[in-house]
C-alpha cells in the first residue's frame, strides 16, 4: 500500500516526523559514542537513555508541530486555489480557470507526437433575460444552478466544465470523437429541456442552445472557442433549443457541416 505523502496528508507529517526524529537520535548517539568507552555501566545506560529520549521528546515534538503547521498551510492554499477557480453560484470553474485548464491540455498535446482529439461545447441558456424579468434574479440564479447540475450529470470524470459568461457555460471533452461529442451535447440539451423548474409554483421551461466543434491534432483554445461560438450563433439563429455542431474541426468550418 502506497503512503500518501502529499503536502495536505497526515502521511507526510508522520513520515517526516519519524525520519527526522530517527536522524536526531542517530546524531546524538554518534556524537556521544566517543565517551561511551570511558563510562561506567550505569553512566553508559543513563547516557544512552538521554541520547534516545532527548531527541525523541524535543526533536520529535518540534518536527511534528512544524509539519502540522505546514500541512495546515497547504490545506489553506489548496482551498484558496479552489475558491479562486470556482464560480461561486454554480460551483463549476470560472472562465479564467476553465480557459487555463483547456489551454494547458491543448499545449501539452501539441508537444506530443500522437494525434489527440476532443471537442468544445458552448452552452447558452435560452431567453434567460426574460426569466430574470418575469421571476426575479433569485429564480434566475436557481435556473443557472440547475443547468450547471444537469451539465455535470452528463459528463465523464475527465471532462471540464466552466461558467464562461452570465448564462453561458463551456464544456471541454478531451479524447472524444465528433459523433460522441454530439451525443453528449444532445443529452445535455434534452436533460435541461426535461427538467421541472417551477419557481413559486409557476412552470418555467428551461432550454439551451449549444454550439460545438471538434478537433483532431494541434490547436489552441482561441481557435476552437471561435469555431464553437460560431456554431452557437447558428443554433440561436435557427430557433434555439438545439445543437449546432461542427464535426470537421476548428480549422475547417464549412456551413454545410452543421449538424442539428
Amino acid at each position: 500500500m502506497r503512503i500518501d505523502l502529499s503536502p495536505t496528508s497526515w502521511g507526510r507529517v508522520i513520515a517526516v516526523t519519524a525520519a527526522g526524529t530517527a536522524f536526531f537520535i542517530a546524531v546524538a548517539f554518534f556524537v556521544d559514542s566517543f565517551n561511551f568507552p570511558y563510562l561506567s555501566p550505569e553512566a553508559l545506560w543513563r547516557a544512552q537513555l538521554t541520547d534516545l529520549m532527548l531527541p525523541l521528546v524535543l526533536g520529535g515534538s518540534f518536527l511534528f508541530f512544524l509539519m502540522w503547521k505546514i500541512r495546515q498551510l497547504a490545506i489553506a492554499q489548496r482551498d484558496l486555489s479552489i475558491v479562486a477557480a470556482t464560480d461561486s453560484l454554480t460551483a463549476v470553474l470560472n472562465r479564467g480557470a476553465f480557459s487555463m485548464l483547456v489551454e494547458a491540455y491543448l499545449e501539452q498535446t501539441r508537444k506530443q507526437e500522437q494525434v489527440h482529439s476532443g471537442a468544445l461545447l458552448i452552452i447558452d441558456a435560452d431567453h434567460f433575460k426574460s426569466i430574470n424579468d418575469r421571476h426575479g434574479h433569485d429564480c434566475g440564479d436557481q435556473a443557472l444552478k440547475l443547468i450547471a447540475q444537469a451539465i455535470k450529470g452528463q459528463l465523464r470524470g475527465g471532462d471540464i466544465v466552466g461558467r464562461i459568461g452570465g448564462e453561458e457555460f463551456g464544456v471541454f471533452l478531451p479524447g472524444v470523437d465528433p459523433s460522441h461529442s454530439w451525443v453528449v451535447a444532445e443529452s445535455i440539451r434534452r436533460r435541461i429541456r426535461e427538467m421541472d423548474f417551477s419557481p413559486g409554483g409557476r412552470p418555467c421551461p428551461l432550454s439551451v442552445s449549444i454550439g460545438g466543434t471538434s478537433f483532431s491534432g494541434p490547436t489552441t483554445f482561441e481557435e476552437i472557442f471561435v469555431a464553437a461560438d460560431r456554431r452557437l450563433y447558428a443554433a440561436k439563429s435557427n430557433g434555439r433549443d438545439q445543437v449546432s455542431f461542427d464535426p470537421t474541426g476548428a480549422s475547417l468550418v464549412p456551413s454545410s457541416a452543421i449538424v442539428h
